[in-house]
This record gives structure tokens, C-alpha cells and sequence, in this order.
């Protein structure tokens, strides 16, 4: 009877609980605070582990990597809010540390562990069974070309936030520069702008200033413009102004900086070559309007890949990209985990067979995913393939789902061009229709097989003699 019941778990998989083995004794665990870094490490007797706790400034950190050392470490996990890792990390990897940067917002997710000395604790105990992983962190090159580029970016908010300023005086003035052309920062607007600013309050010579390309005649602007100036609100708008053109002086510095170092990043493939032409049109004309021919180059030096081919993805979009992942996007093993860590996966979560309602992970959207999000914005009314299926994907679902499948599709082909040199190729918006109605045929046609019945034709009625 005892041998029958044995047999019975055995085929019901019971099985003995093992513990979890040591597979690296040689690690430290790491919790940084703003004041206090607590660190533990290896003990002197073998299968003990020791805890200190150290201070945060330069001379402490340094004791913080001798001590690694005495106690042999050669992988440290370290979790931090904020900024505070930032120097003991880069000091850990310059001293050949092995470090992972873990996501303290998984970890706090175990109860019982509410102090630094058992978080420390805990960090190691993971790290030695081997179940930690490090985020994502590109080299030093291109880590010090990503702060700059965030930067950048902030200063960029900042110049929309002065538009935003300038165009709420003029509104209460009643002057509106922005009904009257079509951009308020634009070669007209601006002209308008810094006119007003300067003195002049004629409304028709305000529209002599007009560009010959403008589409409503001198009377139009001239209403438009014509409006009550009130001192408040023109000392508001010459200090906006002021602002705007001082964050313009800092962007073209920042930008600067980013070609002169993306040039020192040049790659071997791209020595001596230029990136090839522009083949579309309209798209050509942008990057001469905005000026951005040079950043063009300086990302095909790098990359050694024109991928602002891809319709939707600008110079600006690249240059998120490349300063967030660098050039190459070596340290992901395929183009699922790309697109993960951008954010543009969409989550699948299944309990008892059943699809859970999707919920807020907490974790914010990454820089590039987002500028690939408003990437594919731009596609929506284009006759590429790409535009094709945004516009199949928002009948299907949405104009929402849309974007972020877009979006999705554009960072696969931008791996794949980045990873493997693969060269975009366009094949327009009928080929896509053409390809998605044969899908939709074959689909039509299994069904009703297995229902059946047989798909004939529509012919159209013969006329009469």
C-alpha cells in the first residue's frame, strides 16, 4: 500500500524541495542613500557575510572599493532612488567592478525588508544565487553624449514654453500673429514679433513684412494685427522674447558639442563617405529648412547607415536614439528585447485562461520611445507602407493603438538597420493594401471551406445588346 501511494505523488509530480545554491560567493550587495551607503560584502570566514556602513562623499567612496577588494569582490548590486548612484557606479566601473544596477522598485515588492542593512543584505543574498540582472547602460562615450542630449531636450521644452508666453501676450493684446501666419516662430511671425518689440505698431506695415509665400493678402494680416498695446503686456513680451533668443544661443551651443563629439565617434565603415542623398522630396526640404543636413552627417559617421531613410524617422528622432543606446544597440540580444525596454511592447497579461486588465507598471516611458511615439504621428497621411498601416491598424482598433504599433514597427526597422546594416526599402501604400486584402482573401477563403461553402467572384452585370 506505502509503495502504491509513493507511485501515485511521483506521477502526480511531487517532488523534494531543494534550497537555492550559491553559484557566486564572490558578490557585494549595495544600498545608496543621500547621507549613507551600507554595503555588504563576503565575510572573512567562508559562507559569512559582513555589513558596514560608509559615508557619501569622495574619501568615503573610495574606502567603499578598498574594503570590496580586501574581501575579494569582483560583481557588486546596487539599488538607488534618484541620482546617488551615479557616483559610486561610474567609480565601481572605472576600478573594472562588475555592476548591476538593479530596479528598486521590483525589489521593494518583498514584504520584511524595510531597513538599509536588510536590503543590502538581501541585494547579496540574490546576487550569489545568481538571480539579479542590471539595467541598461550604455559606454561612457555615449552615456556623456546622453546627458547632454537630455539636457537639450530640456531646453528645448523651454523654448515652447516661451512661445507659449509670447503668444498669451499677444492674445491679450488682441494681436494675433498666429491666425495671421501659419507659425508664430516662423520667418514672418518672427519678423512680426521682434517689429512689435521694437516699436512699431502700424498694423499695415506690420503686414508689408509678410513673406511672398503667404497665402492671405496684406488686408488680412493687417486686421489681424491690429489690436490695443498695453505696457504690461509689452514689457511681458520683450522679456519673453529676450528669453527665447538667450535658449536659442544655448540650443545651437548644445548642438555644437553633440557634432563635435559625434565626429570623434566616427565608425570605420563610414571613414571617408557621406551620407547618401535624400530620396524623398518634401523630406529633403525639411532637413534644409531646419539645418540639420550636419547632424545628418554626424549620425551616418557613427552609424555608418543612413536610417533617417525610414519614413516618419527624422534627425531628431536618431539622435534620441543613438545618445540613449549608442550606435550599434550590441547589448540587446534581438529586436523583442529593443523594443521592450523602449516601451513599445504591449503587455499580455493571462490569468485562468482569461486577459487581466491592463494597469500602469509604474515605470515611465523611455525618451526615445516617446520621440518614436510622435514619430509616428507624422506617417498618418503619407503614401508610404508605413502610413498604409497606421491607417490599417486605426480601423481595426484605434488611432491610439495605432501610434504605438507605429511606432512599435518603426524601432524593429531601426534595430534592424543599426544591428544588422539592413537598408530601409519603401514599398508604398498600394503594395501594403494589396498585400493585406490578399491576407484578408486567404482568411475568407479558409473559413468558408471549413463552413462549407465556396467563395465565387462578384462579376459585374453584362450590358444589354
Amino acid at each position: 500500500m506505502g509503495s502504491t501511494a509513493r507511485n501515485k505523488n511521483a506521477q502526480a509530480g511531487v517532488k523534494r524541495q531543494k534550497e537555492f545554491q550559491v553559484i557566486r560567493p564572490e558578490v557585494a550587495g549595495i544600498d545608496v542613500g543621500a547621507t549613507q551607503i551600507w554595503v555588504c560584502a563576503p565575510g572573512e570566514q567562508t559562507g559569512t557575510t559582513e555589513v558596514r556602513v560608509f559615508g557619501t562623499s569622495t574619501p568615503e567612496l573610495l574606502r567603499v572599493v578598498e574594503w570590496l577588494r580586501e574581501r575579494c569582490v569582483q560583481s557588486v548590486a546596487m539599488e538607488s532612488t534618484g541620482v546617488y548612484w551615479i557616483p559610486l557606479y561610474e567609480l565601481l566601473d572605472a576600478q573594472k567592478f562588475e555592476t548591476l544596477l538593479c530596479d528598486a522598485r521590483k525589489l521593494s515588492r518583498v514584504p520584511g525588508r524595510k531597513t538599509d542593512v536588510m536590503d543590502c543584505q538581501w541585494l547579496q543574498q540574490l546576487h550569489s544565487y545568481g538571480l539579479l540582472t542590471g539595467t541598461f547602460r550604455p559606454g561612457e562615450a555615449i552615456v556623456e553624449l546622453r546627458s547632454i542630449a537630455r539636457m537639450q531636450t530640456g531646453l528645448v521644452s523651454q523654448r515652447a514654453d516661451c512661445l507659449r508666453r509670447m503668444q498669451k501676450c499677444l492674445d491679450q493684446m488682441n494681436v494675433r500673429i498666429h491666425r495671421a501666419v501659419s507659425k508664430l516662430d516662423g520667418v514672418t511671425g518672427m519678423k512680426m514679433l521682434r517689429a512689435i518689440v521694437g516699436g512699431e505698431r502700424d498694423p499695415r506695415k506690420l503686414a508689408q513684412l509678410r513673406d511672398r509665400a503667404c497665402h492671405k493678402s496684406e488686408e488680412a494680416i493687417a486686421a489681424e494685427l491690429t489690436g490695443h498695446w498695453r505696457g504690461d503686456h509689452l514689457f511681458c513680451l520683450a522679456q519673453a522674447l529676450q528669453l527665447f533668443d538667450f535658449v536659442e544661443s544655448q540650443i545651437a551651443t548644445f548642438e555644437a558639442e553633440l557634432l563635435r563629439r559625434m565626429k570623434a565617434l566616427e565608425c570605420e565603415k563610414a571613414k571617408g563617405s557621406a551620407a547618401p542623398e535624400v530620396r524623398k522630396r518634401e523630406k529633403a526640404k525639411s532637413l534644409k529648412r531646419r539645418g540639420q543636413e550636419p547632424m545628418r552627417q554626424a549620425l551616418f559617421g557613427m552609424t555608418g547607415i543612413d536610417v533617417t531613410a525610414i519614413d516618419g524617422v527624422g534627425v531628431d528622432t536618431m539622435q534620441a536614439v543613438i545618445t540613449e543606446y549608442g550606435p550599434t544597440l550590441e547589448k540587446f540580444e534581438n529586436e523583442r528585447c529593443f523594443v521592450a525596454h523602449l516601451g513599445l511592447a504591449p503587455r499580455q497579461n493571462i490569468s485562468g485562461g482569461k486577459p487581466l486588465k491592463k494597469r500602469r507598471s509604474g515605470t515611465s516611458s523611455t525618451r526615445a520611445g516617446q520621440v518614436l511615439r510622435m514619430a509616428a504621428t507624422t506617417v498618418e497621411r503619407t503614401q508610404s507602407e508605413l502610413g498604409a498601416y497606421f491607417r490599417h491598424i486605426a480601423r481595426k482598433k484605434s488611432r491610439g493603438v495605432a501610434v504605438f504599433a507605429t511606432a512599435r514597427k518603426m524601432a524593429t526597422l531601426i534595430f534592424r538597420a543599426l544591428r544588422w546594416g539592413q537598408e530601409y526599402i519603401d514599398r508604398g501604400a498600394a503594395a501594403f493594401e494589396a498585400r493585406s486584402h490578399e491576407i484578408t482573401m486567404r482568411r475568407l477563403t479558409r473559413t468558408a471551406a471549413e463552413l462549407g461553402f465556396q467563395l465565387t467572384p462578384k462579376t459585374a452585370p453584362s450590358c444589354p445588346a
